[in-house]
């Protein structure tokens, strides 16, 4: 088995460690004896949507975000939303969970359109979220084996991000502020789409998430795929670790 990952913009979207996602989910499937192919799309470059199982998009500034909104429309948003109806895997963090969006609306300057396979919107505001967070994983999502039911991440983010009805939430907050501080929220969800604000990076101290994005992604070509279960003592006590500093707070 072979798995190809589309890295989205890493050279303008990769803050706060979110490289360390892609480093994760490389391991874990190498642990596997699964085959691993990662390309860095960048700006300018097309993407062909039949290639890739699992597609990561992390964060940026919004000098960043307003070069990329303008690439997405001009050459890859058709491609993304195709990919997205065949179920392709998405992961984006906090810039690149709002450019899968409707759109992004800057303090000041021009409203920055997404790509849309997200039922959501975000806008600026004058409060600055930032933080450990937590939060209890929505079980509708939840395909497979998914323990514990928490996530556990780094937010810092002043945009507000509200889900329309066709995204489901990626869970509910125990600690910190999640999409916008107000609903209690955290993340999207929306086919095999997935948003969030978890940055830290997200997957190193939170191994069943990505296992389920990697059984996810695999299943496109594979169909049903049972993972090898991995040894995460390491990575849970971080996730622990993780809650309980929230605590401490």
């Amino acid at each position: 088995m072979n798995l190809n990952i589309a890295w989205l913009y890493p050279k303008q979207m990769s803050t706060y460690g979110d490289r360390g996602n892609i480093i994760t989910l490389v391991k874990r499937c190498r642990w596997r004896n699964i085959d691993v192919n990662i390309d860095e799309i960048d700006l300018g470059d097309k993407i062909d949507s039949k290639k890739y199982d699992l597609y990561f998009f992390g964060g940026g500034q919004d000098r960043s975000q307003i070069k990329v909104s303008e690439d997405l429309q001009k050459i890859k948003r058709g491609d993304l939303v195709r990919a997205a109806d065949e179920d392709a895997v998405f992961l984006s963090i906090c810039g690149g969970y709002q450019l899968l969006g409707h759109y992004y609306q800057p303090s000041h300057g021009n409203k920055l359109e997404g790509v849309g396979i997200l039922d959501v919107v975000t806008r600026a505001s004058n409060t600055r979220m930032i933080g450990n967070l937590v939060i209890k994983a929505n079980k509708d999502f939840i395909r497979n084996k998914f323990n514990p039911l928490t996530l556990v991440g780094f937010e810092n983010h002043s945009g507000k991000t509200y889900l329309g009805k066709k995204a489901s939430p990626l869970g509910l907050v125990e600690k910190g502020f999640g999409n916008n501080g107000e609903d209690k929220t955290e993340g999207a969800v929306q086919r095999n789409v997935f948003g969030c604000y978890l940055h830290g990076p997200l997957l190193p101290k939170n191994p069943h998430f990505a296992d389920l994005l990697i059984k996810t992604a695999l299943s496109k070509r594979f169909g049903d795929v049972e993972l090898k279960n991995l040894k995460d003592s390491e990575e849970l006590l971080a996730h622990d670790a993780a809650i309980q500093r929230s605590r401490s707070v």
